[in-house]
C-alpha cells in the first residue's frame, strides 16, 4: 500500500495530525501551513520539519501532495474546503465541517466535481472506550437501543483567548456539542425532531463569549427512539473520579454499556455477564503524546489511517462521516440552535427543505 502523502493548514489544532501522520506507516507529512510565520517556525523546529509555507496556494499547487488536513478557525472550514476541492486533493476537516449551512450545496457541487472523498475528523469515534463500545454495539451485546445519552463538559474559558473566538466566531454548540452530537448520530443516524433550554452564562459573557455555553437537548427518531445531548463550557467540570468529560452511554434491550473520554474508561453491564469496568489507561501514551490531554493525537492517527484504507480500497468504501453525513449533522445542530431561539421543538427536515438538501434525508 502506497504512502498518502499529507499537507496540514491550520498549525494550532493541527498539531495533533502533524504528529498522527509522522507516526503513521501509511502517510508521509508533505507540508505545513499557517498565516502565523512564528507558529510555522515552532512547529517545524517542535517536528523538525523542512518544509512549511504561509501561502495555502503554494501547498494546494504542489501535485505531490493527495489530501489536505484543515485546522482552521470554524468560520473558515467551507471556504477551504471548496478550495481544496477545486485543487483536486482529498479533505479531512476538523469538527465542525462548517457552522452553518450556507455553503452546503455548493460544496456537494464541488465534491461531486472533484470525485474526491470529504471525511469529517469526528476524532471521538475513534478514542479507545469508544472503539469498544461500537464493537460491542455491532455485536449485538445490547441488543435493540432505545437511548443514546451524549455530554461534553469542560472548562474551555481558554479557547476564548482566540481572537475570532471572542469576535463572536465560536459557537459551543457546533464547536463542542459536534461532539455527542456525531456519536449519538453514529448510533441513531435518523434524528428527526430536536428540543432544547441553553444559556450564556456570566463567566461566558465576561470573557465576551456571544452565544450560550451551557445547553441540554433531547432528541427523537423517526421510529421515537429519544437520545440525550449536554454540553457546557464556562465552569469546572466534576473531578474525573465522579464524572468523564465526555461520555456516551449506550441502553438497550439487552444492556448497556458507558464509554468514557480522557479516562480511558469503559464499563459494561450486558445479560449475562453482570457489571464490568476496563481500565485501558496503558494505552495514555498513544492517545495523548503532549499537552497534557488537551491534544489527541492518537485518535487523529486511528482516524487517517482508516481514511487511507478506504481510499486504498476504492469504491465503494467510503471514510465516514463523509460530507452527506456531516452536513445532515450540521443540519441536526442547526435545528438545535433554532430551538434554542424558539423554545419549541423543531425537526430536521424543515432545516434540510429550506437549505435545498432534501436529497440529503437519511444520511
Amino acid at each position: 500500500m502506497n504512502k498518502l502523502r499529507l499537507g496540514v493548514l491550520g498549525l494550532g489544532e493541527g498539531r495533533s495530525i502533524i504528529s498522527a501522520a509522522l507516526n503513521s506507516e501509511l502517510w508521509e507529512l508533505a507540508c505545513i501551513c499557517d498565516l502565523n510565520e512564528a507558529l510555522c517556525k515552532e512547529r517545524a523546529a517542535e517536528f523538525r520539519l523542512d518544509r512549511w509555507t504561509m501561502r495555502m496556494d503554494e501547498m494546494l499547487a504542489d501535485p505531490s501532495i493527495d489530501a489536505i488536513g484543515i485546522y482552521t478557525p470554524d468560520p473558515l472550514h467551507a471556504t477551504h474546503v471548496r478550495q481544496c476541492l477545486d485543487a483536486g486533493k482529498h479533505v479531512i476537516c476538523t469538527k465542525p465541517l462548517i457552522d452553518n449551512l450556507r455553503d452546503a450545496r455548493s460544496l456537494l457541487d464541488a465534491q461531486k466535481k472533484a470525485n474526491k472523498h470529504v471525511f469529517v475528523g469526528q476524532s471521538s469515534r475513534f478514542f479507545a472506550s469508544m472503539i469498544r463500545q461500537r464493537a460491542d454495539y455491532e455485536e449485538g451485546k445490547h441488543g435493540d437501543l432505545f437511548s443514546v445519552e451524549a455530554e461534553y463538559n469542560a472548562d474551555n474559558r481558554w479557547f476564548l483567548q482566540k481572537s475570532w473566538a471572542r469576535a463572536g466566531g465560536l459557537k459551543w454548540l457546533y464547536g463542542g456539542l459536534s461532539h455527542p452530537v456525531d456519536l449519538v448520530r453514529w448510533y441513531f443516524p435518523d434524528i428527526t425532531e430536536v428540543m432544547g433550554y441553553g444559556m450564556l452564562t456570566e463567566n461566558g459573557r465576561a470573557l465576551g463569549l456571544q452565544h450560550d455555553d451551557s445547553m441540554h437537548f433531547i432528541l427523537r427518531t423517526t421510529d421515537g427512539k429519544i437520545a440525550r445531548v449536554s454540553g457546557c463550557y464556562s465552569a469546572p467540570p466534576q473531578p474525573h473520579m465522579r464524572d468523564s468529560h465526555m461520555t456516551c452511554v449506550l441502553r438497550g434491550e439487552k444492556g448497556a454499556s458507558q464509554a468514557d473520554y480522557y479516562d480511558l474508561r469503559y464499563s459494561t453491564h450486558f445479560k449475562g455477564e453482570g457489571c464490568v469496568q476496563y481500565d485501558m489507561e496503558h494505552q495514555a501514551p498513544y492517545y495523548f503524546r503532549f499537552g497534557g490531554r488537551g491534544h489527541h493525537a492518537g485518535e487523529y492517527q486511528n482516524y487517517i489511517e482508516y481514511f487511507a484504507r478506504c481510499v486504498a480500497e476504492g469504491p465503494p468504501c467510503t471514510p465516514k462521516p463523509d460530507l452527506a453525513e456531516g452536513i445532515v449533522t450540521v443540519a441536526v445542530m442547526t435545528a438545535m440552535e433554532r430551538s434554542l431561539e424558539t423554545k419549541q421543538p423543531v425537526t430536521v427536515k424543515s432545516v434540510l427543505e429550506e437549505n435545498q438538501l432534501s436529497s440529503l434525508l437519511g444520511a
